[in-house]
């Protein structure tokens, strides 16, 4: 029988069962990634992987596994695989897009409005007893309706939270790989050429794009000098993506005003890491696809995947098809 392991125990339990019903079923009984010799002793054992889109399976796991057959990622950022190495060995690679899109742009207004507003920075306020007498002035806000948001990566979660952003009356700008002409015309949003001009233009600038070579921290010292001093930034596509000390100096130096982030170069971030002082920053531990229905229904596209991929059937979104020829 064909053996699966799901790299972590959290999963709802029609998940397991689903599993269960075609495969034999290796759970893996800890809420951290599993190490890296483990992680190498099975694929040698098994013929799937259950992971998490953190969990790093590298060029050596892949060329040393001798059964595994199909990686169902629970993410849409496939970053953690060793994508060539896993076409190379025919291995394919599958993940969860499109399920998430509306969670995660439900969290970019979360962020968006908790760094406009200080709610973090209000709800530490009062717990460290700063709260003695009425005084509105240490808690100013940014006004979130009116202004211009800009978003990089126009993708489905991009053009979500441009959605989002038509209840605030807020202009819409972006950038992309490709222009959407249709899209700005449904959605009245413009074409920014590029990302100099949408930074430029911007009172709040969100990220949504995957990390690749192309765009491993594009978000620079030279790119947070281009912003407003007014300006919010909003990090919810991968750390990587962002020169995390130059954005602890754009905030320190008050080159732009405050930033709400998701994810962070490295996870976790180090408690050591310099952005942890400062208060006009607000850091969440990557959530952005953490609401309970979204959460399960990765899983569920993760088993699909990998029941059709074992089962000798098409999976829904392969990421390397091509590996299938390399078998």
């Amino acid at each position: 029988m064909k053996r699966v392991w799901v790299m972590r125990p959290f999963h709802d339990e029609a998940i397991y069962n689903s599993l269960k019903e075609h495969f034999e079923v290796d759970i893996w009984d800890d809420h951290k990634t599993p190490p890296h010799d483990v992680v190498m002793e099975k694929a040698k054992e098994c013929d799937a992987f259950l992971p998490e889109g953190i969990d790093i399976i590298d060029a050596a796991v892949l060329d040393g596994a001798t059964r595994l057959e199909v990686i169902g990622n629970r993410a849409v950022g496939t970053d953690n695989v060793d994508i060539p190495s896993a076409t190379r060995t025919g291995i394919l690679l599958t993940n969860t897009p499109g399920v998430l899109q509306d969670a995660c742009a439900d969290m970019t207004f979360a962020l968006l409005l908790d760094a406009a507003r200080q709610v973090a920075y209000g709800d530490r306020s009062i717990r460290a007893g700063k709260w003695v007498f009425f005084d509105q002035t240490p808690y100013l806000g940014l006004d979130a309706y009116g202004k211009t948001l800009g978003i990089f990566g126009f993708g489905g979660i991009g053009q979500r939270v441009a959605k989002r952003a038509s209840g605030f009356d807020m202009r819409v700008i972006y950038h992309s790989r490709s222009r959407k002409i249709d899209l700005e015309e449904s959605m009245g949003a413009e074409w920014a050429p590029s990302l100099a001009d949408l930074l430029q233009a911007s009172d709040y600038v969100s990220l949504h794009c995957p990390l690749t070579d192309a765009t491993r921290k594009m978000m620079g010292a030279e790119q947070f000098a281009m912003m407003k001093s007014t300006a919010i930034f909003i990090n919810m596509a991968r750390g990587g993506v962002v020169d995390q000390p130059a954005l602890y100096e754009a905030l320190k130096n008050k080159t732009i005003a405050r930033a709400a982030i998701d994810v962070t170069d490295p996870e976790p971030i180090p408690m050591s890491d310099p952005l942890l002082t400062l208060d006009n920053v607000v850091i969440t531990p990557h959530v952005g696809s953490a609401s309970e229905a979204t959460f399960k229904n990765m899983g569920l596209m993760a088993v699909r995947n990998i029941t059709a991929a074992l089962t000798g059937d098409a999976p829904e979104t392969p990421v390397n098809p091509e590996a299938l020829q390399n078998r």
